[in-house]
């Protein structure tokens, strides 16, 4: 039940109808006896800062977090950033301090690997592809370098982009061979789409090459749909597919500890 002592936290996105945080948020407080709620808002990007601003005088928020298309846009926004938020230049949680200060940490990569293995797949030694590099696949990309994989090509929209994130994570993790470069779907291990296409029915796929087959992975970021056009056209040629829901569900506890829902510290601190 709802009072005046209820901890709050929300989640700001545009669009919101898809997200999938606050009902777990939600589960965990009610399993664990957490007099604590998330509440989901829309927030269109022109109006991020205003908003931000508005919640920090708000002394019953926990905090917040941060999804499409905020998560490199909020960096700017919060007072100090935990592990490698600043070297991947985005966040997806922020926590409001009792001084109204916000703290924020990414948890999407480390949530993204734990996903696959909570799933049985070991990205280590694997050749692999991601599609994006936004705020979401920079995270999967710098714990992708970090979890071992054998290769890591970043395919994006505006090749700079890719280039500029290949360097930072080469940099980070120089024993990783990492680059810009084109899908080249028959040869890869593990391919990854970390960009919003999927999310809308009429998207069109991610990538044009799509020589999936038997033996490899194709993982998408996205929660909802649960199966996207991206996963149906790879189940279909046979390959493994891995949906965004067990990448949310390893995040929750962490962003749990982070909003200061449970007790511990998330691995970004």
């Amino acid at each position: 039940m709802i009072t005046g002592k209820t901890r709050v936290w929300s989640i700001l996105a545009d669009p919101i109808g898809h997200v999938k945080t606050p009902q777990e948020i939600n589960a965990l407080c009610a399993a664990e006896g957490i007099d604590g709620v998330m509440v989901p808002m829309q927030v269109h990007p022109e109006n991020l800062a205003t908003v931000v601003a508005g919640l920090k005088g708000i002394e019953s928020l926990g905090g917040f977090v941060v999804t499409v298309p905020h998560k490199t846009k909020i960096v700017a926004l919060c007072d100090r950033l935990l592990g490698d938020a600043g070297r991947i230049g985005a966040v997806n949680v922020v926590r409001r301090e009792a001084d109204g200060t916000l703290t924020g940490a990414i948890l999407d990569g480390l949530g993204f690997v734990e996903g696959l293995r909570s799933e049985g797949i070991e990205p280590r030694g694997r050749n692999a592809c991601l599609l994006g590099a936004g705020g979401a696949g920079a995270a999967i990309a710098f714990a992708l370098a970090e979890a071992g994989v054998a290769r890591l090509t970043i395919v994006n929209r505006s090749q700079d982009k890719a280039e500029d994130l290949a360097a930072r994570v080469a940099l980070a993790y120089p024993d990783v061979p990492v680059a810009a470069g084109a899908p080249e779907t028959a040869s890869r291990d593990l391919i990854v789409n970390a960009t919003s296409l999927g999310l809308k029915p009429d998207d069109p796929l991610p990538l044009d090459d799509t020589a999936f087959h038997a033996g490899q992975v194709v993982a998408d970021a996205i929660m909802d749909p649960v199966e996207t056009r991206l996963l149906a056209t790879a189940r279909a040629a046979g390959a493994r597919v891995h949906p965004g829901l067990p990448m949310l569900r390893q995040q929750i506890r962490l962003m749990a500890e982070h909003l200061g829902a449970l007790p511990g510290a998330a691995r970004d601190a």
